[in-house]
């Protein structure tokens, strides 16, 4: 019996320890007083596409079919959220046909802004790779629109709780949440978006960004996930009989 709670010990502690460090620090967190009004964004990137250089490449191609599914599963796991005050969308047709279809599932008497600032681009990054195919110039546009839909939509509410949902794209998600955290903005590229994953950030009546969630994809299926890191390329094409 003795030695049965020595070879316990170590493995209590390893499960007390941290959990008491957590409870501790928790002590100090910043309480949310429950009369102070949240502003809340929620970034959906859009669903998978397959590229298409035919097309113009400042609106881009539909949704693939899997694309469209992982929209509307997007679309259950927001219908579950409180009402959006906002609706917004990038121009791009891949975010549009998102939002067509989330809207069309959620809040079919209503229509999405479409936002320009939030269409697909490359920020400033150190990575030598992308710096060869991106030209300087570009980059510093990307980060200044980029930046002005930070200032826009990354506010304080006022006298009430609101709610905004912005479908976009992964490298705006990404740097978007960069700004949230107050890191380096050019670290943006070592997160991974997947397609149809949501970002949840919430703005204190300070102005202070808390941020909730990254790309998540617990609304999806693992074998219909896509475009984040390590995830393979797939397809609802019907296979051929064995």
């Amino acid at each position: 019996m003795g030695r049965g709670k020595a070879r316990d010990t170590p493995r209590m502690s390893r499960i007390l320890i941290p959990l008491c460090l957590a409870l501790s620090l928790g002590a100090f967190a910043p309480a949310h007083a429950a009369d102070e009004p949240v502003h809340t964004i929620v970034l959906v990137r859009h669903g998978n596409y397959a590229p298409d250089p035919s097309v113009d490449e400042n609106i881009g191609p539909h949704l693939s079919p899997i694309g469209v599914a992982q929209a509307h599963l997007a679309a259950n796991a927001l219908a579950t959220l409180p009402p959006f005050d906002g609706l917004y969308a990038s121009p791009m047709q891949r975010a549009r046909d998102t939002a067509a279809v989330i809207g069309k599932d959620d809040f079919p008497d209503r229509k999405f802004e479409v936002v320009d600032d939030l269409a697909e681009c490359t920020p400033p990054t150190p990575l030598g790779d992308v710096m060869k195919t991106e030209k300087p110039a570009d980059m510093a546009a990307c980060k200044a629109k980029l930046d002005r839909v930070y200032a826009r939509f990354f506010t304080a509410a006022t006298d009430h709780d609101r709610s905004d949902l912005l479908v976009c794209h992964g490298n705006v998600i990404r740097y978007l949440v960069t700004r949230a955290l107050g890191v380096d903005t050019t670290a943006w590229l070592a997160m991974s978006i997947g397609n149809a994953s949501i970002t949840t950030i919430r703005i204190d009546a300070k102005g202070r960004a808390h941020v909730i969630a990254v790309g998540d994809v617990g609304h999806i299926p693992p074998k219909l996930r896509t475009s984040a890191w390590g995830d393979p390329p797939r397809d609802l094409a019907i296979p051929e009989l064995p």
